[in-house]
């Protein structure tokens, strides 16, 4: 039986995590549950998991939150306040932890995840994206396991698996091509947040499903991939892939292609890495080749979706520039999901503000959350100044 710690308790991943450990309950048990702010799904979760430990960083919700639960008899306990995640950490003892919260927000808690010495399943980009040779100090001395339970990172991880990267010549990592791979350019100004978010093959939260609309979440893989897999940037390439049936593949230096298949699926990954080293059945459906037909490959737009190429250039100039590129999209997402910025605007203002962007590494974590803070005041500031999308009636 592992113990299992859940950063982002409440998101897409967090719902598929524990989908999976139902299923295996004399495999898993649920040590600890965090989340962003209260409500009814982690309360929810409070009552079926009384034992684990819970941390709510949103400090106004705690008292709310916990009159949903008053009366329950719960055991675990309860940790309120923006500290209470990395309170959880230290008070809960756990073999796995699944550091699935979104956004800058996570960075130090999975910081904190990555010195306890457990098996660390990531989906937290910025902990790579934004301080990756930080982050990867920080749990090689902890003695952590660092696994990627990204679909595309996981693939690259399985195609790899037993071999060193001396032995690869090349990663692929495959987008579907988001909701508007068919759409017009001229087309983009008038999309609104409810058309980026319609992603065509994964159900996501907002604002991943906006970056996969701009590519810039592509873009955040590839310098993840860069640090997890240790091969420079020219060896990390980008394809569409519309049936979203190849995840991930490897080009080894004899020429063979090894690929990752499987439907599209999160919890697909989730129970790879869970598992490892076994692999366990599961009632995922099965991927029908005869039925899908045809896999279709082809290069990205870079006219369209600006961003990808932005995005691996800022990590090639090192952590710095790649941080302040992670927390400037991520403020242009925001104000894009507000309707304060066009489609396009997200693009437009993260480029612009790309302009005062740094290159090199950082020393300290400090620096990282500096950095984050003074790309999202500028994104701020340039949007304020640009045109106003037009108004188009919410759905």
């Amino acid at each position: 039986m592992r113990d299992v710690v859940l950063l982002g308790a409440t998101g897409s991943v967090g719902s598929n995590t524990l989908a999976v450990i139902r299923e295996h309950p004399d495999e898993f048990r649920v040590a600890g549950l965090v989340a962003g702010r209260g409500g009814k799904r982690l309360a929810a979760l409070a009552l079926e998991f009384p034992a684990a430990a819970l941390a709510l960083s949103r400090e106004a919700d705690a008292d709310a939150f916990a009159a949903l639960l008053a009366g329950s008899g719960r055991s675990g306990r309860f940790y309120p306040g923006p500290d209470g995640a990395l309170d959880l950490l230290a008070g809960t003892r756990a073999d796995i932890c699944v550091a699935a919260i979104g956004g800058t927000a996570g960075l130090e808690p999975t910081f904190a995840a990555a010195a306890a010495g457990t098996r660390l399943l990531l989906a937290n980009k910025e902990a790579l994206v934004s301080a990756g040779r930080l982050f990867l100090a920080a749990a090689a001395a902890g003695g952590t396991e660092v696994l990627p339970i990204d679909s595309e990172h996981c693939a690259i991880w399985q195609c790899l698996e037993g071999r060193g990267p001396a032995e690869a010549a090349r990663l692929i990592l495959t987008a579907s091509g988001g909701p508007f791979r068919d759409w017009p350019a001229a087309a983009l100004a008038e999309a609104g947040p409810e058309d980026a978010i319609r992603h065509p093959v994964w159900s996501m939260g907002p604002k991943i499903s906006v970056d996969s609309a701009t590519l810039a979440n592509k873009a955040l893989e590839v310098i993840e991939a860069h640090h997890l897999f240790n091969l420079p940037f020219d060896a990390i390439k980008v394809l569409v892939h519309p049936q979203a049936a190849v995840h991930g593949l490897v080009e080894f230096i004899d020429g063979t292609l090894i690929a990752c298949l499987g439907v599209s699926d999160m919890r697909q990954p989730i129970s790879r890495m869970l598992f490892t080293p076994r692999r366990r059945g599961n009632g995922l459906p099965r991927l029908d080749l005869a039925a899908l037909g045809r896999l279709d490959f082809a290069e990205p737009d870079g006219g369209c979706f600006p961003l990808l190429a932005a995005g691996i250039a800022a990590g090639r100039r090192g952590d710095r520039a790649a941080a302040f590129f992670n927390a400037a999209n991520e403020a242009a997402v925001e104000l894009f999901l507000a309707r304060l910025l066009s489609f396009p605007g997200i693009a437009q203002t993260t480029l612009a503000a790309m302009r005062e962007s740094g290159e090199g590494y950082f020393s300290r974590l400090e620096e990282v959350r500096e950095t984050h803070a003074r790309a999202r005041r500028l994104v701020r500031e340039l949007a304020a100044s640009a045109p106003r999308p037009s108004a188009r009636p919410e759905p």
